[in-house]
């Protein structure tokens, strides 16, 4: 599919009509390796088209009309020429891929011959799950980040809110995740420590609020948990415990099934992600570049110190006087998170 690659970070304007009966709404189209997103114009997406399902309705006139599928309501308008000519040369290039003997019905080929090449090019499920991660666009880890979030405010009640303790709970964001996009959610009950979702969401119980003396322990759990996604993509979780269909449906609908995400939900709350202590270089490393202490955390871990002994001996911080992770202040309004 090189057809894709020279049009990757392909943006234009465009009209879309959603399924049903809604109203058209002016959205940004963004071209993916293996699907478009559209978004709205604050960025937050709307929908994502297979490349391999996008049919053009009217060849040759302006704007070009797209639909995910022949029987599909949905559809986008596009007058940007470059998108359009980036569309029409990858659906050439999908067409020349399909099967040509008629041995797949008609319905199912524009996303059947996307999956028949993805899994006799990947033929291994490992080799399958590390090329759908590294395809992903932002846009679908956003949104899957934000599905599983859902999920798990489901089983663990709705993430805390406290209106004094959002400036804190924002600081400390800052202070471990930067100065990127990235989420911090509390979660009441079921969850113990903390656990990074995919779109930089890391979610925490309030154990790891209320149980400790000081801010820097909390920010432990953040950078511990940031320190594991990089070593596993959380994307990548999902998919190796869900079976080669999700990784599929991920490379050619760029969704992974709801069925997937509840099932990773429940998971993550069932067991806890190992600590990255166990390889302690790579965290004591994010301690330093955030200015964190890692002591605290080593004994919110284990209060004599001996499994994390590593945290204590390696602390960047010894003999410094970084400045606090939160005032105390901040610190007491953030205690309080799950009480409002």
């Amino acid at each position: 599919m090189t057809a894709l690659t020279q049009f990757d970070r392909l943006e234009a304007s465009a009209l879309w009509t959603p399924p049903g009966d809604a109203q058209r709404r002016d959205v940004v189209v963004s071209l993916g390796k293996a699907s478009i997103s559209i978004l709205d114009r604050s960025e937050t997406p709307l929908a994502h088209w297979s490349l391999a399902a996008i049919e053009r309705q009217n060849p040759g006139r302006v704007p070009a009309l797209y639909r995910p599928g022949a029987d599909s309501d949905e559809a986008l308008e596009i007058d940007d020429a470059l998108m359009i000519g980036a569309l029409d040369r990858i659906s050439a290039a999908v067409s020349r891929a399909r099967p040509r003997r008629g041995r797949l019905r008609v319905a199912i080929l524009g996303a059947a011959s996307l999956a028949l090449i993805g899994t006799l090019v990947f033929w291994l499920p490992g080799a399958m799950v590390r090329h759908a991660t590294a395809v992903v666009p932002p846009a679908v880890r956003a949104d899957t980040g934000a599905r599983l979030l859902r999920e798990l405010a489901r089983l663990t009640g709705e993430p805390c809110r406290n209106p004094a303790s959002r400036g804190p709970l924002d600081a400390l964001a800052r202070r471990t995740l930067g100065s990127g996009a990235g989420q911090i959610a509390v979660l009441p009950s079921g969850l113990d420590g903390a656990v990074a979702l995919p779109g930089r969401i890391v979610a925490l119980g309030r154990d790891t609020i209320e149980d400790h003396d000081g801010p820097a322990a909390t920010a432990g759990y953040v950078l511990d948990a940031l320190e594991r996604a990089s070593r596993e993509d959380p994307i990548a979780r999902i998919l190796d415990a869900s079976g080669p269909r999700a990784t599929l449906l991920l490379l050619t609908r760029g969704e992974i099934p709801t069925s997937a995400i509840e099932a990773h939900a429940r998971r993550l709350l069932e067991a806890p992600a190992p600590l990255a202590i166990e390889a302690p270089e790579g965290v004591l490393a994010r301690f330093r570049t955030a200015q964190v202490p890692s002591t605290p955390y080593a004994y919110a871990l284990d209060p004599s110190g001996e499994r994390s002994l590593p945290l204590i001996e390696g602390d960047p911080m010894a003999g410094d006087d970084p400045r606090p992770v939160l005032t105390d202040g901040q610190w007491i309004a953030l205690q309080s998170i799950c009480d409002g």
